[in-house]
C-alpha cells in the first residue's frame, strides 16, 4: 500500500509533478504527526506490532493473546458485535484505506497517473506482478490437490509502506526514477487490490445498504468541498463528517461488502486540487490529518492482531511453511512478483514504444521488483478473508511474512550492490536523487 516521502527527508520527491508524498504544515514546520507519518517510523511501528503479536501468540502466555483477539464488542442491535481482531481488520483498517483513497484520487486527477507516458510501463508491470504470484499459487494448489483455489489473491498485494521504508533505509543515492517507478507501480496495486477485494472476497451482497449508504457518502463529499472555516463552525462540519463516516462503513459492513471498501470510497470523494488562495488541496489537507492515526495506530494494531499466528501449536515453523498453501504463498511474493514485473518491463520497453521512467535500464528495476514482494498488511487481509480460522489461514499468514522478509533482505542486497555499480555509471549517476 502506499506510503509518503519521510517529512524529513530532505530529498526531493519524483520529477513530473507527482503528489505521492506527506506535505508538513505550511512554512515547512512539523510536528509529532508529521514524525508519525514518516515512511522509516510508520514501517517499524508496523513491524513491531506484528513482532509483539508472534513472541505473544508462540509464548507460554498465548492462550492470553488468543483471549483478547476474540474478545467481542459492539452493540448485538446493530450486528457490530464484533471481536477486536475483526475491529482492526474492519474498523481500524478503514482509516488506512481512506488515507489510500485520498493518494489514489490525487495521483489519478494530478499525480504519475495522470500522464499516460509516465504511468504506462509501471501500471502495465503492476499487472504482471499480480497475475504472475495468481498464477504460480493456482498452480502449486493445483498440483497439491488441497481446496484452497479461493487463496489465489494472497500473493498479488504489496505493502508499499514496508517496501519505500526498505527503499529509504538502501536507497540513498540510486535513481529518482526508481523511486518513482515503485511509487506508480503501488498506485496500481493498491488499486487494483481493492477492486479484488469488493470483486471477489464479497459476502452475500445486500444492495439495499450499499444505496442507504450513498446520501451519507455524498454529504460527505459536499462537507469535503467547503473552504476551511474556523471556530464553531468547522468543528461542527468535522464532527458531521466523520458520523457520517462512521454510519456510512456501518452501512457498506452490513452489505456485505468488505468495510474497508468505505474508506477508499470516501477517500476519492475529497477534492485533489489546490483551489485558488489554498496551499494544499482538501486531499492534502486531511491526509495530513488522518495520515498519522493510520500509520500511528490502524496499521500497528492491525498488525498486532494479524499476525499473532501460533506455529507452536501448528508443529513448529517447518511443519506450517511445509503445507501447500504456505509454499504457494511464499512462491507468489517472492518469486512471481518479481518475475511478473521484470519479463513484463522488459517486453513493453523492447516491443512497445513506451519508455522506463528516467530512461532506466530493466535490469535496473530488479531491487524495485524485489521490494513488491513485501506483502504484509492487505495480504494479511486478504488471507483472512479467503480462509477460515484455523490451518490453512495460519499457514497463508506465516508465509507472507517470511514471504515478505525474504524478499525484503533479497531487495537490500540487489539494492546495495546497484548503489555500489553507480559510480561506475556516470549518466545514471547524474540522476541519482534520491
Amino acid at each position: 500500500m502506499t506510503t509518503p516521502m519521510s517529512p524529513t527527508d530532505p530529498t526531493p520527491g519524483p520529477p513530473g509533478g507527482s503528489s505521492l508524498g506527506h506535505h508538513p504544515l505550511p512554512g515547512g514546520r512539523h510536528s509529532l504527526s508529521d514524525v508519525l507519518s514518516g515512511e522509516r517510523l510508520g514501517g517499524l511501528l508496523l513491524l513491531a506490532g506484528a513482532a509483539v503479536a508472534l513472541v505473544w501468540a508462540n509464548s507460554p502466555w498465548r492462550g492470553t493473546y488468543a483471549g483478547i483477539a476474540e474478545t467481542v464488542v459492539g452493540p448485538a442491535s446493530l450486528h457490530l458485535d464484533l471481536s477486536l481482531a475483526t475491529w482492526a481488520a474492519d474498523g481500524l483498517l478503514a482509516v488506512f484505506f481512506f488515507v489510500v483513497g485520498l493518494e489514489l484520487k490525487r495521483e489519478i486527477v494530478a499525480g504519475t497517473l495522470r500522464d499516460p507516458k509516465t504511468a504506462a510501463v509501471p501500471a502495465i508491470a503492476a499487472v504482471g506482478g499480480m497475475a504472475l504470484p495468481a498464477a504460480i499459487y493456482t498452480v502449486v494448489v493445483l498440483v497439491s490437490g488441497v481446496d484452497a483455489l479461493h487463496g489465489w489473491a494472497v500473493p498479488t498485494a504489496t505493502d508499499i509502506a514496508f517496501a519505500v521504508a526498505v527503499l529509504a533505509v538502501v536507497g540513498k543515492g540510486l535513481p529518482v526514477g526508481l523511486r518513482t517507478f515503485l511509487l506508480t507501480l503501488a498506485v496500481v496495486d493498491d488499486l487494483l487490490a481493492i477492486t479484488i477485494i469488493a470483486i471477489f472476497y464479497t459476502a452475500d451482497l445486500a444492495v439495499l445498504w450499499l444505496l442507504a449508504a450513498l446520501p451519507l457518502v455524498l454529504l460527505f463529499a459536499v462537507l469535503a468541498r467547503l473552504r476551511p472555516v474556523s471556530g464553531a463552525t468547522r468543528v461542527v462540519v468535522l464532527v458531521v463528517m466523520a458520523a457520517a463516516a462512521v454510519v456510512a462503513w456501518a452501512m457498506v459492513h452490513e452489505s456485505g461488502v468488505h468495510a474497508t471498501v468505505a474508506g477508499v470510497v470516501l477517500g476519492f470523494t475529497v477534492p485533489a486540487v489546490a483551489r485558488r488562495g489554498e496551499a494544499l488541496s482538501p486531499s492534502e489537507r486531511y491526509e495530513h490529518a488522518v495520515r498519522p492515526w493510520s500509520a500511528g495506530l490502524a496499521l500497528p494494531v492491525f498488525a498486532f492482531f494479524a499476525a499473532g499466528v501460533s506455529v507452536v501449536d501448528a508443529g513448529g515453523l517447518g511443519s506450517v511453511l511445509g503445507q501447500p498453501v504456505a509454499l504457494a504463498v511464499v512462491l507468489g511474493l517472492v518469486v512471481g512478483k518479481v518475475f511478473g514485473i521484470m519479463v513484463v518491463t522488459t517486453l513493453v520497453a523492447r516491443l512497445t514504444p513506451l519508455e522506463i521512467p528516467q530512461g532506466l535500464r530493466p535490469s535496473h528495476l530488479l531491487g524495485v521488483s524485489l521490494l513488491a514482494g513485501i506483502g504484509f498488511t492487505v495480504s494479511l487481509l486478504i488471507s483472512e478473508l479467503a480462509f477460515e480460522p484455523g490451518e490453512m489461514q495460519d499457514g497463508a499468514k506465516v508465509a507472507v511474512l517470511v514471504g515478505s522478509l525474504i524478499s525484503a533482505v533479497l531487495a537490500s542486497v540487489v539494492l546495495t550492490l546497484q548503489r555500489r555499480a553507480l559510480r561506475d555509471d556516470p549518466v545514471l549517476e547524474t540522476r541519482a536523487q534520491l
